[in-house]
């Protein structure tokens, strides 16, 4: 499964991938540009920025908490099994 898809399913949320997958080599770049002036605004980057494709959850939003419940479940069952000597 790919990981957009793991994420709906887990979030329950919409997982938006840009077009330019390299966000931070990107948004310093952007950065850069604004302090020495190259942009002249946010606003003009805003232009620069595009969705290649939006990921929408296809279950109800019961399905994502009850596995999120399962996961803190797993979580608080993976702590305090090694007893360390101090």
């Amino acid at each position: 499964m790919p990981p957009p898809a793991r994420r709906l399913r887990l979030l329950g949320v919409t997982v938006v991938r840009p077009r330019v997958t390299e966000t931070t080599a990107l948004g310093a770049a952007y950065l850069a540009g604004l302090a020495v002036g190259f942009w002249d605004s946010t606003d003009t980057l805003a232009h620069h920025w595009h969705v290649d494709r939006r990921f929408e959850p296809s279950q109800p939003p019961s399905y994502a908490a009850a596995r999120r419940a399962e996961w803190h479940e797993a979580l608080g069952r993976s702590k305090g099994w090694i007893k360390r000597e101090h």
